[in-house]
């Protein structure tokens, strides 16, 4: 089988959205097909095309190839990119984050930071959307090494898009970044593309230098792209045909050219930058980095892979991550959380009526406070969790229909448990549609014993998990390239609700009066189950 990967990269679209997609779809049907398009610098903009996103949102239009574009690089257009949720904009065009790793169907390997580097008064409090800090690139890096048990044996990544060019790559360029000089140093990208700055520069490839990580000397091609459609005619889209670095022979990632250079790094002092190892006490730090893992939207799940001095090396101390409450979704005290939307409070959970339901009795169980997943509650709130669960199964039950709830611990930084009556009648037919839809997305689900408590669940990483009548669970840690709408489509499909024009939340969206009289409704018709009133 071909392991190969055909990718468009695109640099500033600014806004040019109309004029994209029609090149883009004209490049795909003369030279492609392409697996995906990759978009570096910055995508939206004040372009009077921008309008043209409406009706790819209302599917009007299709965009032609799955598109990921990286984060917002300036206050002026960061608006734009908080319409996306959980990383979807509208369908085949998604938002990567402010960083991480993201991983193809095929194995390919991109690493990605969004925005431009934060400075000193930045970084001495609130640090914008656009706008990266040196504990964003660390993560990068320790997300890049996580996994590999024998120093010595990392082979690198595929990709590392950036907007923001690095430091020393070119001289007499403004806007560079030490940090992102550090990452590409320390990662060891096999191509690293970035665009910003509106000019086409690729120069020869650059021989990195071994490491503790590394004994193979690896090769990096940097490519920064020019605007796309400037006047100047600039290069500024860049096609890529690749093999996955995990699947290459050895010879052929260390093969040498005759054109190859010395790392544009190798002079650079980056301790200053409070990068490599010391804090500005002098201390010795090290990184856990077995423990840390980043998701594919960019967000950093638990703090597993804190800094460590030396002196606390025994304790193991992990600080508790933080969360900005006030602009989360779901969290009950947030000045964000629709409140027409409530059904019933407890002391830990409430229910919901979904965003964009599939039907009028699609709830959501969510945490009041910040948690992440299921598989961090405490035994008390794990109680209530299930009596809940227990409320909304007898409340189904009566109406002839049986409950299917699901979980998605990826691309989302609030525990939500999304539940649906099925009718009775077509019950039967949920595990064969769970295993079409699984075969089609190349996922491995795996049936286990419900569980009775968080451990049972998977720890420490991201997965999918849905409740089955019979009392099991299918669970996948399978996270990579996970398809977003999976437990939707899965009750939309054809043999069991019959509504897969339902399958994105965005495109039943109902206005506030209609969301009102259906929580109404509900909350009325739940009241002799609701053990909260």
């Amino acid at each position: 089988m071909d392991c190969k990967q055909k990718i468009l990269i695109v640099g500033d679209v600014n806004g040019k959205l109309k004029t994209f997609f029609a090149r883009m779809e004209n490049v795909n049907k003369k030279t492609g097909p392409f697996d995906l398009i990759l978009c570096v610098g910055s995508f939206f903009g004040s372009s009077p095309e921008m309008a043209e996103l409406e009706d790819y949102k209302k599917k009007l239009k299709t965009v032609p190839v799955p598109t990921y574009i990286l984060g917002p690089n300036d206050e002026s257009t960061a608006k734009f990119y908080k319409e996306a949720q959980d990383g979807d904009i509208c369908p085949n065009l998604s938002l990567l984050g402010k960083r991480g790793i993201f991983t193809t169907s095929s194995g390919l390997k991109i690493a990605y930071v969004s925005g431009v580097e934060a400075g000193q008064s930045d970084t001495n409090g609130s640090v914008p959307d656009w706008k990266f800090t040196r504990e964003d690139v660390v993560t990068v890096r320790d997300s890049c090494l996580a996994g590999k048990s024998n120093m010595g044996d990392y082979r690198g990544v595929d990709l590392l898009l950036t907007s923001q060019w690095p430091e020393a790559i070119k001289p007499n360029v403004k806007c560079t970044s030490k940090l992102i000089s550090w990452l590409s140093d320390a990662i060891k990208p096999r191509y690293h593309i970035c665009g910003l700055n509106a000019d086409y520069y690729e120069p020869a490839p650059y021989r990195n230098k071994p490491d503790k990580n590394t004994q193979m000397e690896l090769a990096t091609r940097f490519i920064a792209l020019a605007d796309f459609g400037n006047p100047e005619k600039k290069k500024h889209i860049y096609a890529l045909n690749l093999t996955p670095v995990e699947k290459m022979r050895i010879i052929e990632l260390i093969q040498k050219t005759t054109d190859e250079t010395v790392s544009p790094y190798v002079g650079i002092n980056f301790n200053d930058n409070d990068t490599d190892q010391k804090d500005r006490k002098g201390n010795q730090y090290f990184y856990d980095l077995n423990n840390t893992y980043d998701d594919q939207g960019g967000r950093k799940r638990r703090s597993q892979g804190n800094r460590i001095s030396g002196n606390q090396q025994d304790q193991q101390k992990r600080a508790k991550p933080t969360f900005d409450q006030e602009k989360c979704w779901f969290c009950l005290s947030s000045g964000s959380v629709e409140k027409h939307l409530i059904i019933s409070v407890g002391e830990h959970f409430y229910l919901a009526l979904a965003k964009g339901p599939i039907n009028e009795s699609h709830i959501l169980i969510v945490s009041v406070t910040h948690i992440q997943n299921a598989s961090l509650l405490s035994p008390e709130q794990w109680a209530e969790l299930e009596k809940f669960k227990q409320a909304l199964s007898q409340f189904y039950k009566d109406r002839e229909e049986t409950i299917l709830m699901f979980e998605r611990n990826y691309k989302t930084g609030h525990m939500q448990i999304n539940a649906v009556g099925i009718d009775n009648n077509v019950v039967w037919k949920i595990k064969h549609v769970l295993e079409d839809k699984s075969e089609e997305h190349n996922i491995t689900l795996e049936t286990v014993p419900k569980a009775t408590s968080p451990a049972d669940l998977p720890q420490k990483c991201p997965y999918f998990v849905a409740e089955l009548p019979d009392d099991t669970m299918a669970v996948t840690r399978q996270m990579k390239y996970f398809p977003i709408h999976f437990g939707r489509e899965i009750i939309c499909a054809d043999n069991l609700l019959n509504c897969e024009e339902k399958i994105d939340w965005r495109q039943c969206n109902l206005d506030t009066a209609e969301e009102k009289s259906i929580v109404d409704n509900f909350r009325e018709s739940f009241k002799p189950y609701d053990f909260t009133l």
